[in-house]
């Protein structure tokens, strides 16, 4: 914002309360409940959990705010979630009681980030991409900041390592600085259930990147999966 302050549209203060909205769903919500949650689950349980989004965004979207609820709309959406829960079954899922709430978390952070899709799309086509995350943002840590508070965690800077902090730095600048931007400015070109139904392939691009990385090697199941995944993303496109 301070790079892009020229080109910056004046804030409307009847929009404060929508940003102080947007910014407790985005960070308070949002993302403790993610992390929180994949400290008690799988990960491949919480992956699943976002490939649902798309999902609590049609429906949401289609019963509150009036989006078109059309067949092949509905059917791509149906087809993703099949071939991400196929990519899913590939690396193991694990839905017994021992991890009940923390699959209870991330399915609940998923459906916030269907809310903070939905709700921010008016945003993000009125200020923009880039001022709209800052302002949510910004408004997110000052709710988040008391609630840190009373929060029950030890904190200890010294045990944080220079590896830990660019971890840290990724996390805060790359995908919740680059890729909030990146996701607002995509809701300005089109249906929020549309732009959401991408987040079938983040379990797909984590394989696909662990080969890459780690060398785990992908099987016939995610190959099927994921070509699944990306046929149900194409039909929402053209739906």
């Amino acid at each position: 914002m301070i790079f892009q302050r020229s080109k910056l549209k004046p804030f409307d203060k009847k929009d404060l309360i929508g940003f102080l909205i947007l910014g407790l769903i985005n960070i308070p919500i949002n993302q403790l409940m993610f992390i929180w949650g994949v400290s008690f689950t799988t990960a491949p349980n919480a992956a699943l959990a976002y490939a649902l989004t798309p999902a609590f965004v049609l429906v949401i979207a289609s019963v509150f705010f009036g989006e078109k609820f059309t067949f092949w709309k509905t059917v791509g959406i149906v087809i993703a979630i099949i071939g991400t829960i196929l990519v899913l079954l590939e690396r193991g899922l694990e839905l017994n009681s021992k991890h009940f709430w923390g699959n209870i978390m991330v399915l609940g952070a998923s459906c916030s980030w269907a809310i903070y899709t939905i709700l921010g799309k008016k945003y993000a086509q009125k200020y923009g991409a880039l001022q709209s995350t800052a302002l949510s943002m910004m408004s997110g840590l000052l709710i988040y900041i008391p609630i840190f508070g009373l929060l029950p965690v030890e904190f200890n800077l010294s045990v944080i390592t220079p590896f830990n902090w660019f971890q840290l730095f990724y996390l805060g600048v790359i995908t919740s600085g680059a890729g909030y931007a990146l996701w607002y400015y995509a809701l300005t070109k089109g249906d929020a259930s549309k732009v959401s139904v991408f987040n079938n392939l983040q379990p797909i691009f984590t394989t696909i990147l662990a080969y890459i990385f780690m060398g785990n090697q992908p099987s016939g199941l995610f190959i099927v999966g994921g070509a699944i995944a990306i046929i149900g993303v194409i039909l929402t496109q053209r739906g």
